[in-house]
């Protein structure tokens, strides 16, 4: 891809009772939110009816904002047997939503989204929000943690993708960084 072309990316959070999206677009180092928040589920009947309503809800915003590809957050391993199962079901509806739409999906664990936003793997929601604030520099208003989280699976996407960020290129010192990286000093 280009450095002039756009791109848009759905980034998704995935939950039973609150499944957070994020729609951005990209073009070059500029990225722009187009639309994010949560999908509730709080109001379903039964864990069917949440999995549907997963399914049905990232269909629409794919055909609503036509995104190119989707990332999501991978599975975390957690003490709660239980809940680890209902969170890989949600994961796997949102990837079949995506996959019905024709979308390329990429998985990233929660540590590493954390460190590409913050620096850190062991960052706490709120810090990845506010950092987020700090990176794109559009006014958004956090909702909830799960929308600046599915913010951040797409962001971290873009940084993985566009090799802006996560190149192994080796530099002699600030001088050469900057020398290659202009657009990283504000």
């Amino acid at each position: 891809m280009s450095k002039k072309s756009k791109n848009r990316i759905l980034g998704i959070d995935p939950g039973t009772n609150l499944c957070g999206f994020a729609v951005i677009e990209t073009q070059g180092n500029t990225i722009t939110i187009i639309d994010m928040g949560v999908f509730n589920m709080t109001k379903c009947k039964n864990a069917q009816e949440k999995l549907k309503q997963i399914f049905e809800d990232i269909s629409g915003v794919i055909d609503e904002f036509k995104p190119n590809e989707m990332a999501i957050e991978a599975p975390f391993f957690g003490k709660n047997v239980q809940s680890m199962l209902k969170l890989g079901r949600a994961q796997g509806v949102a990837i079949a939503g995506a996959m019905v739409k024709g979308l390329p999906i990429r998985e990233y664990a929660p540590k590493k989204i954390k460190l590409a936003i913050t620096g850190s793997g062991n960052a706490s929601k709120e810090q990845v929000a506010g950092m987020l604030r700090n990176i794109i520099q559009q006014k958004f208003r956090t909702t909830s943690l799960d929308a600046a989280d599915a913010l951040a699976v797409a962001v971290c996407h873009h940084y993985q993708t566009s090799n802006k960020i996560f190149s192994r290129k080796e530099y002699g010192g600030w001088g050469d960084f900057l020398k290659d990286n202009p657009d990283r000093v504000k």
